[in-house]
C-alpha cells in the first residue's frame, strides 16, 4: 500500500512486469499519459497494447534482467522513446512523441530470485528540445536564419565526397550583393540586415529541401546543389539574378534597388578536395564581380 502510493506520486512512469511480460504493476503517472488505466492492463501482455515493444533488442533486454539479473538503459539520443505517449506541450516542441530516458531492472524475491522487472520511463522532452535548439543555433546565422559558414563548409566537405564516391553531379553557387555597402551608408544598418533577411527568404524559397544557402559572409551567400550539374546550376543563378534585378524591395518604408554578382563552379573528380571547388566558385564571383549583376560560370 505505501508503495503505491509513494509509485503513485512520483512524476514519472513507473511499471512492473512479470517473467512473462504480464503487466504487474501500472502507477498513475502512466496511467494518465497512456489513457489506459491499471484495471485495464495489469494482468494483461504487455504488447497488446504496445506491439512495437515486442522486438528483438527490447525482449533481449528483458531476459537479460531476469536470467542475470542486470540492468538496462534505453537512452533517449538513441531510442527516443519506448512508449508513444504525446508530450505534454506538443505546440512547444518538434517532437510528435514524448521523449524518453527509461530504466530497467531487477525485482527479487526474499530468496533473491529475479521475480519481476521494473521500467522507470523519465520525460525528457524539455531537455531533448534544448539541445535541438542548442545544435540548430549553432548551424544557423543569427540574422538572416539560414545556415552559417561553418556548417555550410562541413556540409560541402560531405556532399563533395559523396559525389566522388557515388559519380553524382555537385555545384555551387556564390552570390554578393553588389554595392550593399551602399544600402547601409545611406540608409542605415537596420535596414541593411532587414534587406538581407529579405533577400535570403526569397532565395531560399526558390530552392529544393535538398539544396542548402548559408550565408558566407556579410552580404555574401553560399548554394549548395546536390544532384545538379553545371548548365542547370548556371539556369538557376540566372533566375537568381533575375528576381533579385525585377524585384521591388522595401525596407522599413525604404525602396531599395538590388542586384547581385554571381560565380557558378561544378564538381569534377579531378578536382582534389571541396577547397578546390569552393576556390573555382570564389573565382568566378570575383569575375562576375567586375562588371556586376552577372553570372559567371568557371571553365
Amino acid at each position: 500500500m505505501i508503495f503505491k502510493q509513494i509509485a503513485d506520486m512520483i512524476s514519472m512512469g513507473l511499471l512492473v512486469l512479470d517473467e512473462d511480460l504480464n503487466v504487474h504493476f501500472w502507477n498513475r503517472w502512466m496511467a494518465l499519459h497512456s489513457n489506459i488505466t491499471a484495471d485495464e492492463i495489469v494482468g494483461k501482455p504487455l504488447f497488446d497494447f504496445f506491439p512495437d515493444l515486442n522486438e528483438p533488442n527490447f525482449l533481449r533486454n528483458c531476459r537479460s534482467v531476469f536470467t542475470f539479473g542486470n540492468f538496462a538503459f534505453f537512452s533517449q539520443k538513441l531510442h527516443r522513446y519506448l512508449f508513444p505517449f504525446r508530450p505534454a506541450y506538443s505546440d512547444r516542441t518538434p517532437f510528435d512523441f514524448m521523449q524518453q530516458s527509461c530504466t530497467m531492472g531487477p525485482i527479487r524475491s526474499s530468496d533473491n530470485r529475479v521475480q519481476y522487472l521494473f521500467l522507470s520511463v523519465s520525460d525528457v522532452t524539455e531537455v531533448a528540445n534544448y539541445e535541438e535548439q542548442l545544435v540548430e543555433m549553432n548551424r544557423k546565422d543569427a540574422l538572416t536564419g539560414i545556415y552559417n559558414r561553418r556548417f555550410f563548409e562541413t556540409s560541402l566537405q560531405q556532399e563533395f565526397k559523396r559525389s566522388l564516391r557515388h559519380g553524382r553531379a555537385l555545384s555551387l553557387i556564390m552570390i554578393d550583393l553588389d554595392y550593399f555597402k551602399r544600402v547601409n551608408d545611406l540608409h542605415g544598418h537596420q535596414v541593411g540586415d532587414d534587406a538581407l533577411r529579405a533577400f535570403a527568404a526569397a532565395v531560399h524559397s526558390r530552392l529544393r529541401e535538398s539544396d542548402l544557402l548559408a550565408r558566407y559572409g556579410g552580404e555574401e551567400f553560399a548554394c549548395l546543389l546536390p544532384e545538379t550539374n553545371g548548365p542547370a546550376a548556371r539556369t538557376l543563378a540566372e533566375e537568381l539574378r533575375r528576381m533579385t534585378e525585377e524585384t521591388r524591395w522595401v525596407c522599413r518604408e525604404v525602396e531599395l534597388r538590388l542586384t547581385i554578382s554571381v560565380g557558378v563552379a561544378e564538381s569534377r573528380p579531378e578536382m582534389g578536395g571541396f577547397e578546390i571547388l569552393l576556390k573555382k566558385a570564389d573565382d568566378a564571383l570575383y569575375a562576375a564581380k567586375a562588371g556586376r549583376n552577372r553570372v559567371i560560370c568557371y571553365n
